[in-house]
């Protein structure tokens, strides 16, 4: 790190962590991020002299969210799996993860320190790890560089940099260009997301095109027995699944719907929104009241309900199943486009609003053709009709998103092997 940035940024992580000690829990993400680092370095402490095994090698596995915590999760299946002789620590950025985290066979799971060169040191003397590896991007400086100072292997797996990112610009290389260097091993989701992990400071040798997990992961989901809700909800009728909807694309796709029900009234919608509120769900169920349609609640709900809204996280993976048609929502909104890998995986055609230029998945599916780009209510109701009207169409688009899926396995058998390697 340069070290005119150095006091300062140490300075705000060092305040930050202060700060938390004295912050009540609540329900801000900002209050939850603070609350959950309470007496967090105690809780490494306490794991490891009660569990760490000094005669098993340890990974530390890294993933800030969800979303970076499923990329990560087919590496830690297989290292389960196959490496008895490792113990596994799993440490996430987001409170949003937390569930996720629990769920995992890590052996230790929780927050990750702030970043601060004392805290580093704290945890990496807790958890001795031979390696400490990255889901995707999210990299910290003073962990990285005080990780490497210690002789702990670094690796990336699913990495990914977009051409966009700030880590790019030039406050970005002042902060992490010297911890780009210390990786010993960076396997990058794409030969474009290689070559930006060599400009920013990786040597040239330390990175390959390894791919990215989350398509093993996605495939293996889809590829499942279905769960007992998806069982209880199987309809033979026509069905959009709308998923991570923002009131950006409700607005529009709730818009579309009416229209739909006029043209097919058989057609039925499951809608997973993005944030789930009580304020939120209900105004969804007054609508399709309001419509005169059948509405229910996720666990509620039977075959026959029109509108079924889902009001907890962690199943819409699997709800992807009872689709004909998806929508991803958020390309109508600034946080962009969610994941369309999962409902590709269940070979069904996508749709998704403007707003989808970050995701590489979105321009692969486009390029193979199994995805459609809608720009307003009035497009999202002519291509729901289009593929309802035409199963040939929609079957030929829904295997092309399939396909394209396909052409991503192995990254998770890739990264293994690559973490692997750093561990011996």
């Amino acid at each position: 790190m340069n070290s005119l940035l150095r006091i300062p940024y140490a300075a705000a992580w060092g305040a930050a962590r202060g700060v938390a000690s004295h912050v009540p829990p609540g329900g801000s993400k900002i209050r939850r991020v603070l609350a959950g680092r309470a007496g967090l370095l105690e809780r490494y402490a306490e794991w490891a002299a009660r569990y760490r095994d000094p005669s098993r090698k340890l990974l530390w596995m890294h993933a800030p969210s969800v979303g970076e915590g499923l990329q990560a999760l087919p590496v830690l299946q297989l290292m389960r799996a196959r490496r008895p002789d490792v113990q596994i620590a799993y440490t996430f950025y987001s409170p949003s993860a937390a569930h996720f985290a629990s769920r995992l066979e890590a052996d230790f799971a929780d927050y990750l320190p702030f970043d601060t060169v004392e805290d580093a040191r704290r945890a990496i003397a807790c958890l001795a790890p031979n390696a400490l590896v990255f889901s995707k991007l999210d990299i910290w400086p003073l962990l990285t560089e005080t990780a490497a100072e210690l002789g702990v292997k670094l690796g990336v797996v699913s990495g990914a940099l977009s051409l966009h990112s700030r880590r790019g610009g030039m406050l970005g290389r002042q902060l992490l260009g010297d911890a780009y260097g210390k990786f010993d091993a960076v396997g990058a989701a794409t030969p474009g997301d290689a070559e930006r992990f060599r400009a920013q400071g990786v040597p040239y040798a330390r990175v390959s095109v390894t791919g990215d997990t989350r398509y093993d992961q996605v495939w293996e989901r889809a590829g499942r027995a279905a769960t007992p809700l998806v069982e209880s909800l199987r309809s033979v009728r026509p069905t959009v699944v709308a998923g991570s909807t923002w009131p950006s694309d409700e607005r529009r796709l709730l818009k579309a719907w009416a229209g739909v029900m006029k043209g097919l009234p058989r057609t039925r919608i499951v809608i997973a929104p993005h944030e789930i509120s009580e304020v939120h769900i209900s105004g969804i169920l007054a609508w399709a009241k309001m419509h005169g349609r059948s509405a229910a609640r996720i666990d509620d709900a039977a075959p026959d309900t029109d509108v079924i809204v889902v009001d907890r996280v962690g199943v819409l993976g699997d709800l992807y199943a009872l689709g004909h048609i998806a929508y991803v929502g958020g390309a109508f909104h600034r946080a962009g486009l969610h994941s369309v890998l999962e409902p590709a995986a269940f070979g069904m055609p996508v749709l998704f609003g403007p707003k989808h230029t970050k995701s590489a998945d979105a321009a692969n599916l486009l390029t193979a053709r199994g995805a459609v780009v809608v720009r307003d209510a009035t497009d999202i109701e002519r291509w729901i009709l289009r593929f309802f009207y035409s199963d040939d169409e929609r079957q030929i688009a829904g295997g092309r998103a399939k396909e394209m899926v396909k052409r991503g396995l192995g990254a998770a058998e890739r990264s293994f092997a690559l973490v692997s390697r750093l561990l011996d």
